[in-house]
């Protein structure tokens, strides 16, 4: 395996009131990756690409090296995947679910399987239909990581889920990248998750990538802006992102920040921006 886990190169989908095209997308091997992006944006859809749940119509897709259409059984062998949905029997315990999914990965571990189960307070013979969204989203983890996937692919697997249980997903998400040969897709609107686990950032906007980097770079690439509104003329307003005015101020996003304090010094305040800040700003943009 070379430097990517996931290379996705001029891909594209089309459906009747949206597409993905030439996605270029490339996701580093040993890093957690956050995928961000409004709802409808498309993060779905790149996922099933991914997994093989859906065919592009133009473009390669590689995964751990290897072409998805030649090696797609194989590669699937080192995913676990993780989805907010319950896509399990509902009839079915928790012990029959494991059985049912354990003969179609070589690598299945049952001692890892009911570790797992056990912390998170699953009872073998509890029913699907009986568990709460939590512990669903906790069985199909367990699931995931019963096989030691390579790559662990996520979507939206911690909405509507309780702090307690959301924060034992993220640590043991931290506790399996440890292993650096191993990697997280991780996709959520939760941007607190995503700040608190991810090393690398994946922006998405309606099919087009706008921005695949480091979180640290991102975090300290962008500053918010305040100051009086008399203070601004069109090249500064050029400066900042999302601009919004009142009529005594602004606020906005810059990566020029260090323009305003050279020339206003303690006129303009300038702020950190939290990851959510950043996201938001440069989604609103694009409006």
């Amino acid at each position: 395996m070379g430097e990517f886990v996931i290379e996705m190169n001029q891909v594209s989908k089309t459906f009747t009131d949206f597409s993905i095209n030439n996605l270029d997308l490339k996701i580093r091997k040993g890093y957690v990756t956050g995928f961000v992006g409004p709802n409808g944006s498309g993060k779905t859809t790149i996922i099933k690409l991914i997994m093989g749940l859906m065919k592009a119509e133009s473009g390669s897709i590689k995964v751990f090296g290897k072409d998805l259409k030649k090696h797609v059984v194989a590669i699937k062998e080192e995913i676990g995947f993780v989805y907010a949905e319950n896509y399990f029997y509902d009839h079915l315990t928790v012990e029959e679910t494991g059985k049912m999914i354990a003969p179609f990965y070589k690598k299945w571990d049952w001692e890892t399987y009911w570790s797992y189960t056990q912390s998170f307070g699953l009872s073998k013979a509890k029913k699907i239909e009986e568990l709460s969204t939590g512990m669903k989203v906790a069985l199909s983890l367990a699931i995931a990581l019963s096989h030691d996937p390579m790559l662990i692919i996520l979507d939206e697997p911690t909405s509507g889920l309780d702090p307690i249980v959301r924060n034992r997903v993220l640590d043991i998400l931290f506790d399996y990248i440890q292993d650096s040969e191993k990697s997280v897709f991780f996709s959520s609107h939760i941007m607190t998750d995503i700040e608190k686990t991810a090393d690398h950032i994946a922006m998405i906007h309606y099919g087009e990538l706008i921005i695949n980097k480091e979180k640290d770079y991102l975090l300290n690439q962008y500053r918010l802006v305040k100051g009086p509104k008399e203070i601004l003329d069109d090249e500064l307003r050029s400066q900042l992102i999302n601009c919004r005015e009142t009529s005594v101020g602004f606020e906005g996003l810059s990566s020029n920040y260090e323009l305003f304090k050279e020339l206003f010094g303690e006129q303009v305040i300038i702020d950190p921006a939290n990851l959510e800040e950043i996201m938001v700003n440069l989604f609103d943009e694009r409006r």
